[in-house]
């Protein structure tokens, strides 16, 4: 499993904006972690792209426990710098139901190593993803290559396509290794030869047209087919284990956000 080293945060590549790290302390609520998410984590971010930050916060007890709750997902979008930032976090019970419930998108976020703050509870939560992991989370990869197939149909824009071909790449080296790999640029193996071309032209622009290159459609098949054949032969487990140490860590993760 992707795991993160001691330590945390680790360093943000150059190419992300050198304030990330404070927005965090924004939030109305304590931050356990915050992360990278989107073209950045996934190695094909464009001169264009936005930021999305992903991560959790902890509700206090008080706003849990009685008539007045607080936000289960807090989500809002702003223009710092002339850059676009989208940041959504969720609270650290639903995060961890989502977690269990064969969510690649949360998984995703809790091990991206762009990490913009951490915490005690993230190391945690870390530790405890390779429990979470099991081989219905090719449903996932299966589901979301399907949508961006359908959108890039649709587009016949690149952002699309380079999804699909990202989402099938991470299911399938997910189900042969037990390894979470969210960077296209480190699976190309799993792809067709010609993935470093459509990387480089995503990187010239957000929202551009798809180069013409031959055979997408059977290279998409063929990668869908693989994805499948992977979960059959997964030796991954049929369901999580994690769930009763995930249920610890957000009783006294709740508990110490008492004043």
């Amino acid at each position: 499993m992707n795991t993160l080293p001691s330590g945390l945060p680790s360093g943000l590549p150059s190419g992300l904006p050198s304030w990330l790290p404070e927005i965090p302390g924004e939030q109305p609520y304590p931050v356990a972690f915050a992360t990278v998410s989107g073209a950045h984590l996934y190695g094909f971010p464009s001169v264009d792209s936005d930021v999305d930050l992903r991560g959790v916060h902890v509700l206090p007890v008080e706003e849990v426990a009685g008539l007045r709750t607080g936000p289960q997902t807090l989500d809002r979008t702003w223009t710092r710098e002339g850059v676009e930032v989208d940041l959504v976090t969720h609270d650290l019970v639903k995060f961890c139901r989502l977690l269990l419930g064969r969510n690649g998108y949360v998984l995703e976020q809790l091990l991206s190593p762009l990490v913009v703050t951490s915490s005690p509870v993230h190391e945690e939560l870390v530790a405890l993803a390779a429990g979470c992991v099991t081989r219905h989370h090719a449903h996932h990869y299966l589901g979301f290559a399907r949508t961006q197939w359908r959108l890039f149909g649709r587009t016949g824009e690149l952002k699309p396509l380079l999804y699909t071909f990202r989402v099938l790449a991470t299911g399938i080296h997910l189900m042969r290794t037990g390894e979470l790999e969210a960077d296209l640029t480190r699976l190309l193996p799993y792809g067709p030869p010609y993935l470093p071309e459509l990387v480089a032209a995503k990187r010239e622009a957000e929202h551009g047209a798809a180069p013409q290159v031959a055979g997408v459609a059977e290279d998409v098949a063929r990668m869908t087919a693989a994805l499948e054949a992977a979960r059959e032969g997964s030796a991954l487990p049929e369901r999580a284990t994690s769930d009763d140490a995930l249920h610890d860590l957000a009783v006294r993760a709740r508990l110490a956000s008492r004043p």
